[in-house]
């Protein structure tokens, strides 16, 4: 099934940009912006959202990190950049922003008051691309799109975070193949058990053993996840994000994540390359990417929301 949204957007004044004001659609989060700026030139990749109504966006461009208040769209830049890409964000209950480092083959723990950094984790030095994050009771696991590997930061007694990561070799279904998009976005099974990855570049989703990196693939009913990019698992249902397709795929997984089944495909018309989907309410918040556009200084960007299907 595949379904085409109307367009919601609504006037909010960005941290640099205004957008033409209409009326945002009822709901729980009804009066909230349906679309709000990011600052001109940010580059933005991933997304965060906790149990406020605050989102959480980490830049490309110079990895900076920008705050957003989901009832107001506006936004600041809370945590300055260290000059390398921001791009995968969680956040857990402790308020603590957990970024993926991209090509710096690292990563950061950022506190999401301050903005201040709590800890710092270098991966790799070479051919790496540290892409995504999920954060569950446990430990921190990230991808890297060009290794056969997840990162792995085990948390001690209440949360603490350790001097040193683990890595977790990727073996099993998992095939690394040429190109940097491999391993991408990552979430947990419905039954929190295990993890889930997309690989972008065979469109394939994989459950993976926490204890031992031992993957598996998921059947999808032969669908293929052709750009698989940012994941996303509420109760039983996948989200899964297709960015240069400018659509969202949604599944209904099984308990165990070992097998799932397309309930549609959602796209709007302001889509413009999303990368990563967070929730909020009854909507989906998802940044664009602008991928096809070139970057420049002034290049504007913004994030969009989409009801919940």
């Amino acid at each position: 099934m595949y379904r085409r949204l109307g367009v919601l957007a609504v006037a909010v004044l960005g941290f640099t940009l205004v957008a033409p004001a209409v009326a945002a659609e009822p709901g729980s989060s009804g009066r909230f912006p349906a679309e709000f700026a990011l600052p001109n030139g940010f580059m933005p990749e991933g997304i965060a959202i906790g149990d406020a109504p605050t989102a959480y966006f980490g830049s490309r461009a110079d990895g900076s990190l920008f705050r957003v208040d989901l009832r107001t769209g506006k936004g600041e830049v809370f945590s300055k950049g260290p000059g390398t890409p921001s791009v995968g964000l969680k956040i857990d209950n402790r308020r603590r922003v957990f970024v993926s480092g991209g090509t710096a083959g690292d990563a950061r723990v950022v506190d999401a008051r301050s903005g201040a950094v709590l800890k710092s984790y270098k991966f790799a030095g070479t051919d790496t691309f540290v892409n995504d994050v999920i954060v569950t009771d446990l430990a921190a696991y990230y991808t890297d799109s060009r290794k056969a590997v997840l990162y792995k930061i085990p948390f001690g007694r209440h949360g603490k975070l350790p001097e040193t990561f683990t890595p977790l070799p990727l073996t099993g279904d998992f095939v690394l193949t040429p190109g940097v998009n491999n391993a991408n976005g990552i979430a947990e099974t419905p039954d929190g058990r295990a993890l889930l990855i997309v690989q972008s570049n065979t469109g394939k989703l994989f459950r993976v053993d926490p204890a031992t990196g031992v993957t598996k693939e998921v059947g999808l009913g032969g669908e293929v996840l052709t750009n698989g990019d940012g994941l996303l698992v509420e109760g039983t249902t996948l989200y899964v994000v297709q960015n240069r397709l400018n659509t969202v795929g949604v599944f209904k997984l099984n308990r165990s994540g070992t097998a799932g089944k397309l309930v549609t495909k959602v796209t709007d018309a302001r889509f413009d390359v999303p990368t990563t989907v967070a929730s909020f309410g009854r909507r989906l918040y998802l940044p664009n990417a602008r991928f096809t556009t070139p970057p420049t200084p002034d290049t504007p960007y913004n994030a969009v929301a989409i009801p919940r299907p």
